[in-house]
């Protein structure tokens, strides 16, 4: 989902507000679930916000497949990644049974079923469900081998440069080799920024986990023993990271305000004139484009912005780009599963997730979207998405995920002082917490 919400900043993109009025208001009589009249059944679905006209299109035409049989009632979770997770959790916690989809966040999915709150779909489901899906988002969506969530939106992050930044240190950032620290000297031979997110939030746990996975570690293994995974960051992959982080934080290659930097401030810091690299979702590219047409940013910039995969943390090992996106449950105190499963075959079908890409700019995660050719024209990128999709490497999958995050943010900032001890603490605080011998 990081990546979505800040596409709000577009001059393109409408108001949650508008959104959820424009949606909610067709189903209003029967938001309580049930039937509607003759006899159709609401499906209620929690959504995110994604001020546009996404929602309002995949739902009409939905309803009109259905013929009847369902309608689709949009309910708009809160904005933030935090505040949908704990509207959810308190909502089927309490077996609601008036939510029928969800809209999840990948991290956040284990928790759900690990508690026991989700549908896991049959081998026929599941067959259904993930023709053409690529191969990082059905992982994101399987808890102990079952699948508990249909992959719909699927985000990742890319290299941003500008070309003539690249041209001027005499590299290629396309090479499939290319690594952080040529990233870094083309940045200060340049006298240019590396732009990235290291505010003390959600996105900065997104690059830590990203450069340990590209390092070829991870954060926590044998993630299917909850508590009594195996607390992993405290690795040669781990101390490479927190080495990355910390160089580039302490260089002129920064962005002064790195350790409060979110996905716009660092997209800011690459449009300005200082700008040589940036660390972000494809969003990235339709905002400048929208800068251009409202004369905050000029055309030349455009002109100079080209893209390439994430960076490697070392030449031999392929990096894993971050993994972003929504996957749609079903609950599992829902009385519609049926009508509610049928729902997400046509919400996640090419189709709507094409609407989606062109309406709201939310990459797909069914490979076959980025063949079409309006798509294409959208995302001149689209096969490097797709490819960095199917890459991708998953932040920790532990029905404790908010801890385990939580712990690195702690532990890892402020950017520019993380070091062997910020990784080995980390790596003790995450154990701790999970073992009730600490409070976060």
């Amino acid at each position: 989902m990081l990546g979505r919400l800040n596409r709000r900043s577009q001059s393109r993109y409408r108001s949650v507000a508008l959104v959820a009025a424009a949606v909610i208001s067709s189903s209003m009589l029967t938001a309580c679930g049930g039937s509607g009249s003759g006899g159709t059944k609401t499906i209620n679905w929690y959504i995110n916000p994604d001020s546009s006209n996404a929602t309002p299109k995949v739902v009409d035409a939905c309803n009109q497949q259905a013929a009847g049989r369902y309608k689709l009632a949009v309910s708009v979770l809160p904005a933030t990644a935090d505040g949908q997770r704990e509207q959810i959790v308190r909502r089927l916690a309490a077996k609601d049974s008036s939510i029928d989809l969800v809209s999840v966040d990948p991290p956040y999915m284990p928790e759900l079923a690990n508690a026991g709150w989700l549908y896991t779909f049959d081998d026929n489901q599941k067959a259904e469900l993930l023709d053409g899906v690529l191969q990082s988002p059905i992982e994101s969506a399987t808890w102990k081998g079952q699948l508990v969530g249909a992959p719909y939106v699927a985000n990742t992050q890319l290299l941003w440069y500008r070309k003539s930044v690249a041209q001027k240190a005499g590299v290629d950032p396309t090479k499939p080799d290319f690594t952080w620290d040529e990233m870094l000297d083309a940045a200060l031979k340049t006298n240019t920024t590396v732009a990235e997110q290291g505010l003390r939030y959600e996105g900065y746990m997104v690059w830590v986990n990203a450069l340990i996975e590209s390092g070829g570690g991870s954060i926590l293994t044998n993630n299917d023993k909850g508590r009594d995974a195996t607390v992993s960051v405290d690795s040669d992959a781990g101390r490479k990271a927190a080495e990355i982080i910390r160089k580039v934080a302490s260089s002129k290659a920064a962005d002064p305000a790195l350790s409060t930097s979110k996905e716009e401030q660092a997209r800011a810091t690459f449009d300005g004139p200082t700008g040589g690299f940036l660390l972000n979702w494809p969003y990235s590219y339709a905002a400048i484009q929208g800068n251009v047409k409202d004369g905050s940013v000029p055309q030349s910039v455009l002109d100079d912005v080209a893209w390439a995969r994430y960076p490697r943390v070392s030449k031999e090992t392929p990096s894993k780009p971050p993994l972003g996106g929504v996957n749609l449950a079903i609950s599992k105190f829902s009385n519609n599963k049926q009508e509610a499963y049928d729902a997400i075959k046509c919400i996640i079908a090419p189709a709507q997730e094409k609407t989606r890409a062109v309406e709201l700019g939310d990459p797909a995660a069914n490979r076959s979207v980025y063949d079409d050719p309006e798509v294409r024209k959208l995302f001149p990128m689209a096969d490097l998405m797709r490819e960095s999709i199917n890459d991708a490497g998953l932040r920790p999958v532990t029905p404790f995920y908010g801890d385990v995050s939580s712990a690195i943010q702690r532990e890892w900032h402020p950017p520019a002082s993380v070091n062997d001890d910020s990784v080995k603490n980390s790596g003790t605080l995450i154990s701790d917490v999970l073992h009730d011998r600490r409070l976060l």
